[in-house]
């Protein structure tokens, strides 16, 4: 895929969340580009993975704060600012959770607000494929009131994108179904008859900066997908095959999957899977094929298949790999 010319377009970009899975592929591909880029983090470590790119700045700060959100965008003259920010889990509420709330919707209206403010005129936002009012999880319920806030202030150019799953090297997805078979004899799947149209990691950061570099994709929604539909039965068994681990997969009633869910919101840390991920697996996540034809075209997108990228970073290593890599102090 070509990156295109963006020097004359866009000479500087903040992203939000630039420090996670897809963030450091966008950073990425915008710092070769010939962008600079600016990256916030609460905690340098966090991206600490991001400095040897060439103009990149990593700068500690919290963008939920309104003083540091000021401080990244005064005198910067940005020509965009990219938001990548989200999260899988909340606690409950009506019509979502606070922290839902904070990182979907609040987060955007305050970002788009300081574009306003300090005459940054592109915000790029991401939400998520079947995002709706009316959708049946607190997560999907949100990241529609965010895209909402996205292009609420006219003055600022928004172009919102909504990914299947996204896929790829360090993903939470394919990676976790790899894991979960290295160690389970079986693997029991809640809603194991779910759609999913997944997008491959290079792709999404590619379409964020081909829309940079296109004046059209203003106040634009795209949609991204990969160039074929799975149900979570066949990705599960795909991760297995790749990582040389294939068990069998056990399709659990709706029932007993809620029943799993719960117990695993009861344990300590992020879950593995929370009842509200089962109401958002009621959609099925795939694109509108028409939706799939202009994404392709206005933002030059050629989805790689799934199997082209995760039978290699799923597979086990080679013999020695891992003492070469050391040798080589990679």
């Amino acid at each position: 895929m070509r990156i295109p010319e963006m020097a004359l377009q866009i000479q500087t970009v903040l992203v939000l969340g630039g420090s996670g899975f897809v963030g450091r592929h966008l950073v990425a591909r915008l710092a070769a580009a010939g962008a600079r880029v600016i990256v916030p983090t609460r905690r340098f470590e966090r991206a600490k993975h991001l400095i040897s790119l060439p103009r990149v700045e990593v700068v500690e700060a919290d963008p939920n704060r309104d003083a540091d959100l000021r401080r990244l965008m005064a005198g910067q003259r940005l020509d965009a600012v990219v938001n990548l920010v989200g999260r899988l889990h909340s606690d409950t509420g009506a019509p979502y959770g606070r922290a839902f709330a904070r990182a979907h919707v609040e987060l955007p209206r305050r970002v788009v607000a300081a574009c306003a403010a300090h005459g940054v005129p592109r915000y790029l936002h991401m939400s998520a494929l079947g995002a709706a009012a009316g959708a049946p999880s607190m997560y999907l319920r949100s990241k529609a009131d965010g895209e909402l806030a996205a292009a609420a202030n006219p003055a600022v150019a928004a172009t919102i994108f909504r990914p299947s799953v996204v896929f790829g090297p360090e993903d939470h997805f394919l990676n976790l179904f790899a894991r979960l078979q290295r160690y389970l004899p079986l693997l029991p799947l809640a809603g194991a008859g779910s759609r999913y149209q997944p997008v491959y990691v290079g792709d999404v950061a590619q379409a964020f900066v081909n829309a940079l570099a296109r004046p059209r994709s203003r106040h634009q929604v795209y949609e991204l997908g990969g160039p074929r539909v799975y149900t979570l039965r066949e990705l599960a068994a795909l991760a297995g095959d790749y990582a040389g681990h294939p068990r069998p997969i056990i399709a659990l009633p709706a029932a007993l999957g809620r029943l799993q869910a719960r117990l695993l919101e009861c344990l300590p840390g992020e879950p593995l899977m929370s009842r509200d991920n089962l109401d958002s697996m009621r959609t099925d996540n795939v694109v509108d094929a028409a939706a799939q034809a202009r994404t392709a075209a206005e933002l030059d997108i050629v989805p790689v298949a799934l199997e082209a990228q995760a039978r290699h970073y799923l597979g086990a290593a080679p013999p020695g790999f891992d003492d070469f890599r050391s040798r080589a102090g990679r």
